[in-house]
């Protein structure tokens, strides 16, 4: 099995490595994208695998294509009730420990940044967002609420808002350092505190509405489907509907957060600092948003 698996991934790398001077070697390829099909796959393929800022090859576990098997499992055990103090801060722990991680991973790394602080600020990231998302479990496990919504919903609310603002933490230094704006034939003209502003901003918005609407959605599918005669009486049946219902609202909203903004965003001139806008001519430059 071992020489297989040797195999398989130095084939995956000699396909990535095609790809990436597939692009290399076509002229204008961005220009290309919609109309040929190959430079089209090549960008995809470039795009999900390597990182455009260090051209080094992401980790799979970090891929945006792990992103859905690996924390659609969690999601549907933080909204499964709550068993323990344990229970709940390991639900959280590996939440909020895998989407920092990932946030760090796919952000914007044209900054200048060392591995230490990266591993400093993720450490604490973690720990605050595990810390925060743990309080309404905690909470209602010492003081149990009467009120169904606000016991379903709140921590649907703390899970949508710390999603948002683990984005906003664990990508602090884009906002901080700046990232490299380019214009349209990718010369990069400086580095934009204001583009790294938006490119989290943006991030942190889909990542809130990823998150926020998948573990909603089925709470109220469920309340609703409750007061039908065909709802599960068994307590199998009705984990397996739920399970379902959160799986499959995870599977449609994961690509509908990563493609809510561009990863290549677009941003005025106008909008940026006085020493970018005087080194160029360009009324709109372009940055990386990351996933």
């Amino acid at each position: 099995m071992e020489p297989n698996l040797h195999f398989w991934i130095s084939e995956r790398q000699e396909s990535i490595e095609k790809s990436r001077q597939l692009l290399f070697t076509t002229e204008d390829a961005p220009k290309h994208y919609l109309d040929n099909q190959r430079v089209k796959d090549a960008w995809n393929k470039s795009l999900s695998t390597v990182h455009p800022d260090s051209s080094k090859l992401i980790p799979h576990l970090f891929r945006p294509a792990a992103f859905l098997p690996v924390t659609a499992p969690m999601v549907l055990l933080m909204m499964m009730p709550d068993t323990g103090i344990k229970s709940i801060i390991l639900t959280q722990g590996c939440l909020y420990g895998y989407t920092t991680a990932f946030n760090i991973t796919n952000g914007n790394a044209s900054y200048s940044h060392g591995p230490v602080e990266r591993t400093l600020l993720g450490a604490g990231v973690f720990a605050s967002s595990t810390f925060f998302g743990s309080i309404p479990h905690l909470f209602q496990l010492k003081y149990p609420l009467n009120n169904l919504w606000l016991k379903r919903f709140l921590p649907i609310i703390f899970l949508a808002q710390i999603s948002g603002m683990n984005v906003f933490a664990s990508r602090s230094f884009e906002n901080h350092r700046g990232i490299e704006v380019m214009d349209k034939e990718g010369h990069v003209i400086g580095y934009s505190r204001k583009a790294g502003r938006k490119a989290i901003k943006e991030t942190a918005k889909s990542r809130a509405v990823l998150f926020g609407t998948s573990a909603l959605a089925p709470e109220l599918f469920i309340h609703i489907f409750k007061r039908t005669r065909f709802y599960p009486q068994t307590l199998l049946a009705s984990v397996i509907l739920r399970m379902s219902s959160t799986l499959f609202m995870m599977g449609l909203m994961v690509p509908v957060s990563f493609s809510m903004f561009p990863q290549i965003g677009q941003i005025q001139c106008s909008q940026l600092e006085e020493m970018i806008r005087s080194s160029t001519e360009e009324k709109e430059l372009f940055y990386y948003r990351g996933v």
